[in-house]
């Protein structure tokens, strides 16, 4: 049976249908969820896009958190469904503590677009099964609230606990601590991370690569993941 992954759409949403053809594109059906229902329509996983939910006041991703939606979807996490949040989406995780910490504005206060090379440091998650530990990629990055934040003793429980799933090579895009680019969960069901990995999974549309301009497609092993982390459930 194919695999049914939502994309959740508030008001700001700018990246659900980049995640949309994602999910598509790996042989999955997406899902589109809506902001103020209450219905997960019966999905095996869900994707919480970037952009600038509610147009981010209070803080990116804080009004987002407690829309009707993410009741569910905090109860699903929590009963162990895939959750992938990108940028605004991984603002929206830890604004719902889903994930620890927090984001803040950039270091150098402005936004900032790249494409940003990463090193993976967790490979054991439902989303991150298809890379290696300590292998290098490259995905696009595009925010202004993207400076990971925590305290000292939870910092300190997430590098020891390996919770540190991606962290930034080569430049620290936005002041993160620890170069941290990309969360998990305890139990690696929760994802997070400011890169988008939906702009890296076509070739002709995604990052450089050594092969070709625009023919990164990094991205796509984030669902690929997610797929086999369904099927190892069944």
């Amino acid at each position: 049976m194919m695999a049914r992954i939502g994309v959740v759409t508030f008001p700001g949403s700018l990246d659900d249908r980049d995640a949309q053809r994602a999910i598509r594109l790996v042989g999955a059906e997406p899902v589109a969820l809506w902001h103020g229902d209450h219905d997960l329509q019966d999905v095996d996983a869900i994707v919480l896009p970037g952009g600038f939910s509610y147009g981010d006041y209070l803080r990116a991703g804080a009004i987002a958190a407690v829309a009707p939606i993410m009741t569910e979807v905090v109860d699903a996490a929590n009963k162990g469904m895939p959750v992938l949040g990108i940028c605004n989406g991984f603002q929206v995780l830890v604004e719902a503590h889903l994930l620890p910490g927090g984001l803040i504005r950039n270091a150098h206060q402005q936004f900032i677009r790249r494409d940003q090379r990463l090193v993976v440091e967790n490979a054991s998650t439902a989303w991150t099964n298809q890379f290696e530990v300590g292998e290098e990629i490259t995905i696009p990055l595009k925010n202004a609230d993207g400076g990971f934040i925590a305290d000292a003793e939870t910092l300190k429980r997430l590098e020891g606990e390996g919770q540190v799933a991606f962290r930034y090579r080569g430049v620290n895009p936005n002041g993160s601590l620890d170069d941290i680019a990309g969360l998990t969960n305890a139990a690696g069901n929760v994802v997070g991370l400011m890169p988008h990995p939906e702009h890296a999974v076509e070739p002709g549309f995604g990052p450089n690569s050594p092969e070709a301009m625009r023919s990164g497609t990094d991205g796509l092993r984030f669902f690929t993941s997610v797929l086999e982390s369904l099927t190892a459930r069944v």
